[in-house]
């Protein structure tokens, strides 16, 4: 869309206020995707969820990608903004859910916008293929469908029905846990303190992702090169592809690390990496003269910055938010986790270029790292590691306050709460 931009303002003649509602009121709208969402994925399946969000999403391509207007190309956002909300919410759930622990010109910018037609696509071939999330199955009292898709990824029978015990007390169904619990909004409002941990880790580490200003740094890329001395719509989208290219490798290697190297050490080296590249922008915009020492320092920042948020923060947020939360609040948890986002992002994209005019934009990007930095200490105080551990198993860690510091007290949890010492996780 970064790229796109430059030519839509050509071809639509779009405002500079305007191009902010543009891009900044994709994360707004799709607070109305991730709030429906969570009810409608938890009364008609995480599966057809996921494929009500393909279709809206590709209908809002579709849209932008033959938008005349850009009233027309307002609708079009509009869409892929619900239908994205929709699967920012659902899908995390979805594969935390399913998971064993251990693994978890003119016609440029149109043809760009329907670049984005194809994952739809992709998504609605693999709904055919996919299984049903086990813990919804449970929720509605579907047990031996949840049996056998266990036994899909575990073909250990005595593991999965015990694995299917944990869920089932989750889920409050064993005749142990049938027991007249709060509504599940009533919960979150007036949340136990196990909860509130949850809560303070999962939204917080959800608003950290977004003020940083990882989205400003993406749509509006080509004004960050351009204030760095760059000219030429081909140079300045050369340099945004560049930055996508970044992004998509980087998030190939934290889906090879993720389960390997734990979620907390990919977010010291996100956040702490993110910092000093934001620093480094910041410092190199505002020393006027620099010429091509001052643009290639400017690529490299930028370039660094987005690759060490799509190995770290970015996916883990997501990863960690869907874990975090028991089974009987997830999908709502889940879904406020998102909201905080997507407000975080929305408004840091929709004021992004008023700021930079009142303060720079060197000084916008100073102020991302020192926010930058206090992400790093939130790390540290409030993210437990939760690399192989089951959903249940997890909770305990939130019930027990063993959350923060760089791995002393998670490895001691992992050695009462491991795979020898199972045990059911119940909210406190």
């Amino acid at each position: 869309m970064s790229g796109a931009i430059l030519f839509i303002k050509e071809d639509l003649k779009t405002t500079e206020v305007q191009e902010e509602i543009f891009l900044g009121i994709l994360s707004i709208i799709s607070i109305l995707g991730i709030l429906a969402g969570g009810r409608i994925s938890d009364a008609i399946g995480r599966k057809p969820a996921m494929g009500l969000a393909a279709f809206v999403f590709q209908a809002g391509a579709v849209i932008m990608t033959v938008s005349p207007t850009f009233e027309v190309l307002m609708i079009g956002r509009i869409l892929a903004g619900i239908g994205i909300g929709f699967g920012v919410m659902i899908a995390p759930v979805y594969i935390a859910e399913i998971s064993p622990a251990f693994a978890r010109a003119h016609l440029n910018w149109r043809i760009m916008l329907a670049v984005g037609i194809l994952p739809a696509v992709f998504i609605a071939f693999a709904l055919c293929i996919i299984p049903e999330s086990p813990r919804w199955l449970v929720m509605q009292n579907r047990i031996q469908e949840a049996r056998a898709i266990l036994l899909k990824t575990n073909d250990n029978d005595t593991e999965v029905d015990e694995r299917l015990s944990e869920i089932q007390l989750a889920a409050g169904i064993t005749d142990a846990e049938k027991h007249q619990s709060k509504a599940v909004w009533r919960e979150l409002l007036s949340p136990t303190p196990a909860l509130r941990r949850m809560m303070i880790t999962g939204f917080g580490i959800q608003c950290f992702q977004q003020i940083t200003g990882i989205d400003a740094t993406i749509y509006y890329s080509p004004k960050i090169f351009k204030a760095a001395g760059i000219d030429g719509n081909s140079n300045l989208l050369a340099a945004t592809v560049a930055v996508g290219v970044t992004k998509t490798a980087f998030i190939l290697v934290a889906i090879v690390l993720i389960d390997k190297v734990g979620r907390k050490p990919l977010l010291y080296v996100s956040t702490i990496g993110m910092t000093l590249c934001l620093f480094t922008l910041g410092t190199s915009l505002s020393i006027p003269g620099e010429g091509s020492v001052g643009i290639a320092l400017a690529i490299l920042s930028v370039c660094a910055n987005v690759a060490f948020f799509s190995v770290g923060i970015g996916p883990v947020c997501w990863v960690l938010t869907s874990e975090i939360f028991p089974l009987r609040l997830r999908a709502q948890a889940s879904a406020l986790g998102g909201v905080c986002s997507r407000v975080c992002s929305g408004l840091i994209a929709m004021s992004f270029l008023s700021v930079s005019h009142a303060i720079t934009t060197a000084g916008i990007f100073l102020v991302f790292s020192l926010l930058s930095a206090i992400s790093v200490a939130f790390v540290y105080t409030m993210v437990p590691e939760t690399k192989g551990k089951s959903l249940e198993q997890i909770e305990l860690l939130f019930q027990n306050n063993i959350c923060g510091g760089f791995g002393i007290k998670n490895f001691i949890s992992s050695k009462f709460l491991g795979d020898k010492h199972k045990v059911s996780a119940r909210t406190a």
